[in-house]
């Protein structure tokens, strides 16, 4: 007989999950926009797409335990999300910009790494192999958009540097020239 206070919550966990990936719906888009690498703009846009199918997922447990997703809001998402949107506030332009998404977002999928890696051994214990095969499923998907994102990042933030390098030198050969023609 599962113990009822661990499946309340299992319940409540995947609500928090439900309501953490559907505040990612509508930041996706909001970081795919801002991002100035395609290959990032890619990135987000294939895993807002993969963020659907989590969804669907959750649903599904949801559905197979007779429950409401709704009722919840995942607080940790909340901050991260505003966050997030800090990073695309502060000015920031082109690479630099970039990496400050990618570091958004790669705390975004550890959260969620942390998460469904938590919520899948709940199931396993309330012997819901069903439910822990989709958890696993989600789980793996974040860790491969997290791998993606640190490849991304060492190319981004090495462009980053070279850029801000380039700004600096430019303006300093231009504060020269300055100084001789006075």
């Amino acid at each position: 007989m599962p113990n009822e206070n661990l499946k309340t919550l299992y319940v409540d966990e995947l609500k928090d999950l439900y309501s953490a990936e559907n505040q990612l719906l509508k930041a996706l888009p909001k970081m795919a926009k801002a991002a100035s690498s395609d290959e990032l703009r890619t990135g987000f846009e294939k895993h807002l797409e993969q963020t659907k199918g989590h969804v669907q997922r959750l649903e599904e447990i949801f559905e197979s335990l007779d429950e409401n997703p709704k009722g919840k809001k995942c607080s940790g998402m909340e901050g991260l999300v505003k966050e997030g949107a800090e990073v695309m506030e502060e000015g920031f332009e082109d690479a630099v910009l970039d990496v400050g998404l990618i570091g958004a977002a790669r705390r975004v999928e550890h959260y969620e790494m942390a998460a469904y890696g938590a919520t899948c051994e709940i199931a396993k214990a309330l012997g819901q192999t069903k439910h822990a095969s989709l958890l696993e499923k989600t789980l793996a998907e974040e860790t491969q958009t997290d791998q993606k994102l640190a490849d991304l990042a060492k190319n981004i933030t090495t462009q980053a540097n070279q850029e801000d390098s380039e700004e600096q030198h430019s303006s300093t050969a231009g504060k020269k020239t300055t100084k001789h023609a006075a």
